[in-house]
């Protein structure tokens, strides 16, 4: 019983009796094709039904089989089709030359039946694995990929869900989390080809920014309602305990990190940016004072795209402030309140960052 009994083979040589004697020994078990050039050979190598294992003369006038192999291997709709070189040239340096150029086996002329019966045989069974293994493999990367995708889908939606849970106990922050998280991803790529970011803000960094961001106020659940909801200005204690919401986020996701096999990079970067987006450039913000480049980079965009939205935004202490207004506010605290680089590339985008306010703009 040969392997695949349903192949197709091509034999391409010039010789219209070996066609008859190879196509005569073959066709009882196989599909056999025939092509008595090169050129002809590709031909029907490159059409429908695609061989399966092409028996190949080496020396035919025009292009030889050497030139052909060459051709066969540069198409991609060939490239994988094994080839088995048939020639007179039964020197040792000859079949080793064929084999080097990429042939999958060498028969020399005369041909002996029995040995191409058997040549032909492996060469299908080794193909019938490779494109086994092939289709094994295709199959487990799209599962991989799938598994992927829902995944990544699925810790969005935790992302999300946590992050709107939040927004509930102050319901005037509506869409600020896709605002805010648009304007740090927005910065971060306007600072990719800086010279001071360019080896931090990679893809993957930048990816991660954008699904860390949402949670960046998580720590507001544990606010009392009477200092969360005030209306009018907290004094000195009420924002003492307001304050807190920043260590209270960054210590809710390490317990979280603590209930999970290893770290997650995301939830790494959502700490630093929920304990440190309240600190200032100078040293003047909170929790920590820490001041320029010992604040993380994540924190430090994160504190821009939070206090933009911030002044455009309506409150029930304030009503939301005109774009160029906000614009002159986060000038004039350059190198104050923010990194100096990271409000000129603010500065430079400002009209994109106006476009994901209004894209995500509060309804009513």
């Amino acid at each position: 019983m040969p392997a695949a009994p349903n192949a197709t083979l091509l034999i391409v040589d010039d010789s219209p009796e070996n066609l008859v004697v190879l196509s005569g020994l073959l066709r009882p078990l196989y599909r056999v094709l025939a092509a008595t050039s090169g050129e002809a050979g590709l031909r029907v190598a490159g059409g429908q039904p695609k061989p399966d294992l092409i028996l190949l003369d080496v020396m035919m006038p025009g292009m030889d089989g050497y030139a052909v192999l060459a051709r066969l291997q540069a198409d991609p709709a060939t490239r994988d089709i094994p080839v088995v070189f048939l020639t007179a040239l039964a020197a040792a340096a000859d079949e080793e030359h064929g084999l080097h150029l990429g042939a999958a086996d060498y028969i020399t002329k005369p041909i002996q039946p029995a040995v191409v019966m058997a040549r032909v045989r492996t060469q299908l069974q080794a193909k019938q694995a490779r494109d086994w293994m092939a289709d094994q493999n295709a199959t487990l990367e799209a599962e991989v990929a799938r598994r992927m995708q829902e995944n990544n889908l699925t810790q969005q939606v935790t992302i999300r869900a946590l992050a709107h849970l939040a927004e509930l106990r102050d319901p005037e922050t509506g869409n600020h989390i896709l605002r805010t998280s648009a304007y740090v991803q927005q910065l971060a790529l306007g600072l990719r080809q800086h010279p001071r970011f360019a080896a931090t803000l990679t893809e993957r960094t930048v990816d991660l920014l954008a699904r860390s961001a949402p949670l960046h106020d998580i720590g507001k659940v544990g606010i009392p309602d009477h200092i969360l909801l005030k209306p009018d200005k907290l004094t000195p204690d009420e924002w003492a305990v307001m304050q807190t919401h920043a260590k209270l986020g960054s210590d809710a996701i390490e317990q979280a990190e603590r209930d999970i096999e290893g770290p997650l990079d995301f939830l790494t970067m959502a700490k630093e940016i929920a304990h440190w987006h309240h600190e200032k450039w100078d040293g003047s913000g909170y929790p920590d004072h820490l001041a320029g480049e010992a604040i993380p980079v994540s924190a430090r965009l994160m504190a821009l795209a939070d206090v933009f939205d911030a002044l455009i935004s309506a409150r029930v202490y304030k009503a939301p402030i005109p774009y160029a207004e906000a614009r002159a506010i986060i000038a004039a605290a350059r190198g104050k309140q923010f990194d100096p680089d990271m409000t000129d590339a603010f500065l430079a985008g400002f009209d994109e960052f106006v476009a994901i306010a209004q894209r995500h703009r509060e309804a009513g």
